[in-house]
């Protein structure tokens, strides 16, 4: 029997899409990283049915990416904001949202939704950098290495990686 869990796993991938838990969080992450917070709100945005909601909201905040505060007494209302964990997978929406873009998902009208840069309006997009130079990197030129918590089985993977 094959485990629900990427629990263990010696991958900083597998850990974050644990913590993110499945399409609809990323889905309400992307709506929270746009300033909604209200449980309405999201629920409205996502199209997603209340239990849902709920189960994902709960698991986002199990995994110290959502906080829940009470802006209301009585009745009990909350509202969801992302945590700097949270925040710092505004990088996974964006690479999506590009991707998304490049393969024309949304049809011949264009994308979306676009970011700019508040100061020079003009738009942005995610790339890869060398961390020390800060030049653009193509993702032909990438060389994946063993890092200090590599395992057998990331050895193994990296044996397969075309030279």
């Amino acid at each position: 029997m094959k485990s629900k869990s990427f629990d263990g796993m010696a991958c900083s991938i597998a850990g974050v899409l644990e913590a993110i838990g499945d399409r609809w969080a990323v889905l309400i992450l992307r709506d929270l990283s746009l300033g909604l917070k209200r449980y309405e709100d999201l629920r409205y945005s996502t199209g997603v049915t209340n239990a849902t909601l709920s189960d994902r909201l709960k698991h986002l905040e199990d995994h110290g990416l959502v906080e829940r505060r009470r802006y209301q007494t009585n009745p009990e209302r909350y509202e969801y904001v992302l945590t700097v964990r949270g925040r710092d997978l505004i990088l996974v929406t964006q690479a999506l949202l590009q991707v998304g873009d490049k393969w024309a998902i949304s049809g011949k009208a264009g994308p979306p939704l676009k970011f700019v840069d508040r100061k020079t309006g003009h738009a942005v997009k995610l790339a890869m950098v060398d961390d020390e130079t800060g030049e653009r990197v193509k993702a032909r030129d990438l060389q994946p290495q063993a890092g200090p918590g590599a395992d057998e089985l990331i050895h193994w993977r990296l044996t397969h990686f075309p030279k």
